[in-house]
C-alpha cells in the first residue's frame, strides 16, 4: 500500500493541537477588524422600515451637509446590475434579483442607502437626515399564500433574471419522480403529514464586517469575514463593473459563519463607498442588523406522504417542500434541493417523488445555514419514521435498520437532484450506520432507560427519541479546490490554499494531511489560506466540502512535492526513489541511510539541478460520499408547565477517517448543541407589519455552554475510498438530529406529537391540553 492510500498514520487521525489555538487563546489572532488603517471611514447603511414599498424619491442633500460625511449613496449612484448575493460556483443557480441598493424595499431591513463618514456619530446623523418618500405596497408574509393568484408580486421588475414564476413569487422549483409500481398500491399503511420549521439566525460570534481600501498600486483590497473569498471577488467585480484583476480579497481569521458568510452582502456596498471617497471604509453590522438584514435559515412547510408494508418495507416516499426564501432568492434552489437530496436516499423506496418550491415573501432573506435544507427535511422524515413504525406496530429502531441505504447501493435521487443541474449517479462507498446504531444504543443505555421509564406517574414524564441521518461531502462535479506546497531550506513547507477556515480547524486538518504525506510534523507546515492574490482557487467553505475536496487537493499537492523530494534524496543517498520513504523529517532508504529534508532542500537550491521543490494540484470530485449518524435523546417533560429538558444525548457519527478526532468531535458537539437550541428555543418572530420583534440575545435565546445538557459524540471509523486518507465530512450532519430526536422523545414521554418546532413550553402545554380535551367525555348537552 502506497503513501496515497495508507491506513496506518503518524499525523492523520491523531489529536494534534489546533494550529491557531494559542493565538486565539492569547487574543493575538487577527480578525478582519484587528488592523489599524490610516484614514479609515465609518460606513453605515439605511434600512427600510417597510416590508414592501416603492421609493418615490430620496433626498440626500441634508445628509451630505453633515460635517465629516464624505459620501451618501443610493440606487441612483450605483450600476444597476442584478445579481445574487449567494456565494456559489459560477453560474450561480440562484436568481439574479438583487441590487446593491434598490429603489424598492421588499422587507423590513432591506438596504436603501449607504453613508461614509469620518466618525460613527456623523454617519448616524447623516442616516437620520436622509428623507425617503415611500409608496407603501401590500405585503405577504405567509409561505403558501405568497404562491396564490392575487398575492402581492414581490419581484415585478423586468430586469430580474432566472425567476421561474415571478407572478406567483416562486424563485425556484423542481419536480422529480421515479415510480416502479402504482403509488401506494403495495402499501399496507399510509401516513400523510405536514410539518413546518421556523426562521433562525446563525448567531456567529463575530458579526459581519468588511474593510475596503486601495493599495499602493490602486487596486481595491477587500478585507472581509467571508467563507467564499473567490466568489466574493467575482461577484463584487461584476456588481460594481470592475475588472476582476483589480480586486484582491483577504480573509483573515473568522469568528464563525455557519453559512451566513457564504453571502456577499457587505463587500459591494463597502467597496462602492471606497470608490466614491477614495478612502478606506469599514462596515460592521450591529447584532440587530445581523439578525434582520444578513441571512436566516429557510423556514419550510413540508408534506410527507409515505407508505410501507406490514413487514416494514417502505414502498412510497412522496415529499413536498415549500421553502420561504424571504425577499430575495439567495440559495433558493440549493437549500430546497438539499431538503430532498440528502433525505430521500436515506431510506430506499420503490416510488419516490419530490415537489419543491422556494417562495418569495416580504420577510428577511433565507441563505445557507449549517445543515442546508437537510435539517428541515430530516425533522419531517425522522418524525415520519416514528409515525410509520407506530402504525405498523414495529420497533422504531429496527424499522430504520431495515430500510436505510447500504454500502454499494445507489439511489435515483443522486442523479436526479443536483445543484441547479442534474446530479451525479453514485453508489455508497463507506457506510457505518449499523455501527452508529449499535454503539449509540449501548453508550446511551437505551434498553435500561426504556425499562426505567415504564409505568411513570407524576407530573414529570421521561421519554426516548432517536433519529438516523446522512449528509454529503461537497457537491460532485461542481466544487473544486487547489493547493500549492513550497519547500523551504530548513525542511519546512509553506502550504497555500484557497480553503477557508471559519474557526472549524480546517487549517489544522489540511496541514495534517500534508504532513502525513511529507513525513513531517504539523509544526513544519506553515499555512496561508484564502487570499485571492496569494493562494490558489477554492470555491470556499460550504457544503461540507473542505476536508473532502480541499483535503484531496492538499494531498495531491503534497504527493507532487514528495515525488520531487524523493528524486533529490535519491541522488544524495545513491538509492532509487522508489526505495525511499519520508518520515521524521528525513528521507530514509531501505539500506537505513538517511538525509534530513533540510539537506534535500539545500541540495535542490544550491548544488544539483538547482530548482524549487514545489507541489501544485487541483481536485474536484465525482462523488459526494455521505457521512452517517445516529442520535439518541432522553427528555423530561413537565406536564404542568410544558417545559422540556434534555437529560441525555448521544450522537454517533461515521465521518470515515477522522483526520483530527478532537476537532471532529468538536464539530459534531457544536452542531448537536446548535440543533438542540434550534429544537427548543430559537425562533425569529415578526409582528403584523413584518418587523422582527426579538432581534437581540435578550429575546432570542440560543443555548450556551452553560445550557448544554449531558451529551456525547462517538466517532465510528470507516474508510471512504474517495476521501483523503479515508475521510468524509463531519461539519453539518450533527445539526440534523436534535429536532426529530427530541420531537420523538416528547411523544414517547407524554403522547403528544409536535409538528412545528421550537418545542416551547407554550406549544407543549397547548398540545397536552388539546389531548386532554379530546379524551374528556362528551357532555350530554
Amino acid at each position: 500500500m502506497g503513501v496515497a492510500d495508507k491506513r496506518v498514520f503518524t499525523v492523520v487521525n491523531h489529536r494534534v493541537d489546533k494550529i491557531d489555538a494559542l493565538a486565539l487563546a492569547c487574543g493575538t489572532a487577527q480578525f478582519t477588524d484587528d488592523v489599524d488603517i490610516r484614514g479609515l471611514l465609518t460606513g453605515r447603511i439605511l434600512f427600510s422600515p417597510h416590508a414592501h414599498a416603492r421609493i418615490r424619491s430620496i433626498d440626500t442633500r441634508a445628509a451630505k451637509k453633515v460635517p465629516g460625511v464624505l459620501a451618501v449613496l443610493t440606487h441612483e449612484d450605483l450600476p444597476r446590475v442584478r445579481h445574487t448575493t449567494a456565494g456559489q460556483g459560477y453560474p450561480e443557480p440562484s436568481p439574479y434579483d438583487t441590487l446593491v441598493l434598490s429603489e424598492k424595499a421588499r422587507y423590513v431591513g432591506d438596504r436603501i442607502a449607504a453613508v461614509a463618514a469620518e466618525t460613527a456619530e456623523a454617519a448616524e446623523e447623516a442616516l437620520a437626515k436622509i428623507k425617503v418618500d415611500y409608496e407603501v405596497l401590500p405585503a405577504v408574509f405567509d409561505t403558501l399564500a405568497a404562491m396564490q393568484d392575487g398575492a402581492p408580486v414581490i419581484h415585478d421588475e423586468d430586469d430580474s433574471k432566472n425567476i421561474p414564476d415571478a407572478k406567483h413569487n416562486i424563485c425556484a422549483k423542481f419536480d422529480f419522480e421515479v415510480k416502479e409500481v402504482e403509488w401506494f398500491s403495495e402499501a399496507d399503511v399510509v401516513v400523510d403529514q405536514w410539518y413546518k420549521t421556523q426562521w433562525a439566525q446563525h448567531c456567529a460570534l463575530e458579526p459581519h464586517v468588511t474593510i475596503t481600501y486601495f493599495d499602493g498600486d490602486g487596486r481595491l483590497v477587500i478585507r472581509t469575514s467571508t467563507q467564499v473569498p473567490f466568489h466574493c471577488r467575482r461577484i463584487t467585480a461584476r456588481v460594481l463593473q470592475l475588472p476582476l484583476k483589480s480586486i484582491r480579497v483577504i480573509k483573515p481569521r473568522i469568528g464563525g459563519g455557519f453559512g451566513s458568510k457564504q453571502e456577499v452582502l457587505l463587500e459591494p456596498v463597502c467597496a462602492a463607498l471606497t470608490l466614491a471617497t477614495r478612502r478606506p471604509v469599514k462596515i460592521e453590522l450591529s447584532r440587530k442588523e445581523t439578525f434582520v438584514s444578513s441571512r436566516t435559515r429557510h423556514p419550510c412547510v413540508i408534506r410527507l406522504k409515505t407508505g410501507a408494508k406490514k413487514d416494514g418495507t417502505i414502498t412510497d416516499a412522496h415529499m413536498e417542500v415549500y421553502c420561504d426564501n424571504g425577499a430575495y432568492g439567495a440559495h433558493s434552489l440549493t437549500v430546497m434541493m438539499c431538503s430532498g437530496s440528502h433525505t430521500l436516499p436515506m431510506y430506499q423506496a420503490k416510488n419516490s417523488r419530490f415537489i419543491g418550491r422556494s417562495v418569495y415573501t416580504n420577510l428577511p432573506v433565507g441563505g445557507a445555514y449549517r445543515g442546508f435544507g437537510a435539517t428541515q427535511g430530516f425533522f419531517a422524515w425522522e418524525s415520519q419514521m416514528d409515525l410509520m413504525a407506530e402504525k405498523l406496530g414495529l420497533d422504531r429502531i429496527e424499522f430504520r435498520r431495515k430500510n436505510y441505504i447500504r454500502s454499494g447501493e445507489g439511489s435515483p435521487v443522486f442523479k436526479a437532484m443536483g445543484e441547479g443541474r442534474e446530479g451525479i449517479e453514485q453508489k455508497i462507498g463507506s457506510c457505518g450506520m449499523d455501527e452508529c446504531i449499535i454503539q449509540g444504543l449501548e453508550a446511551f443505555g437505551w434498553d435500561e432507560r426504556k425499562k426505567r421509564n415504564q409505568g411513570q406517574t407524576g407530573a414529570k414524564r421521561r421519554g426516548l427519541g432517536c433519529a438516523c441521518l446522512m449528509q454529503g461531502s461537497g457537491i460532485p462535479e461542481v466544487d473544486m479546490a487547489a493547493a500549492s506546497i513550497k519547500m523551504n531550506e530548513d525542511g519546512s513547507f509553506n502550504l497555500h490554499m484557497g480553503a477557508t477556515d471559519l474557526g472549524t480547524g480546517s487549517d489544522t486538518v489540511l496541514a495534517q494531511i500534508a504532513a502525513e504525506v511529507l513525513g513531517v510534523t504539523v509544526q513544519d507546515i506553515i499555512v496561508l489560506s484564502s487570499d485571492t492574490d496569494l493562494t490558489p482557487f477554492d470555491v470556499g467553505a460550504y457544503a461540507s466540502s473542505t476536508t473532502f475536496i480541499s483535503g484531496n487537493a492538499v494531498k495531491k499537492a503534497a504527493l507532487h512535492a514528495r515525488e520531487q523530494i524523493l528524486k533529490v534524496a535519491a541522488n544524495i543517498l545513491d538509492e532509487k526513489p522508489e526505495d525511499l520513504d519520508l518520515k521524521d523529517g528525513k528521507a530514509v532508504g531501505k539500506s537505513g541511510r538517511s538525509c534530513a529534508l533540510s539537506e534535500v532542500a539545500n541540495t535542490a537550491f544550491y548544488y544539483h539541478d538547482q530548482h524549487q521543490i514545489m507541489g501544485v494540484a487541483s481536485h474536484f470530485a465525482t462523488s459526494s460520499p455521505p457521512p452517517f449518524a445516529a442520535h439518541f435523546a432522553e427528555v423530561e417533560v413537565d406536564t404542568e408547565t410544558g417545559q422540556v429538558e434534555v437529560l441525555a444525548y448521544v450522537s454517533t457519527v461515521d465521518c470515515g477517517t477522522a483526520i483530527n478526532p478532537t476537532l471532529a468531535e468538536g464539530q459534531n458537539d457544536g452542531a448537536v448543541l446548535n440543533g438542540i437550541s434550534y429544537a427548543l428555543t430559537e425562533e425569529m418572530r415578526f409582528n403584523a407589519a413584518g418587523a422582527m420583534v426579538n432581534s437581540s440575545f435578550r429575546n432570542y435565546k440560543i443555548y450556551s455552554a452553560g445550557d448544554a445538557p449531558p451529551f456525547k459524540t462517538i466517532l465510528i471509523p470507516t474508510y471512504e475510498p474517495d476521501g483523503p486518507f479515508g475521510a468524509k465530512s463531519v461539519s453539518e450532519i450533527g445539526i440534523n438530529g436534535p429536532q426529530p430526536a427530541i420531537a420523538n422523545a416528547i411523544y414517547d414521554a407524554v403522547g403528544v406529537r409536535l409538528f412545528a418546532p421550537p418545542f416551547t413550553p407554550e406549544k407543549v402545554l397547548a398540545a397536552l391540553m388539546t389531548k386532554k380535551e379530546e379524551k374528556a367525555p362528551v357532555s350530554a348537552e
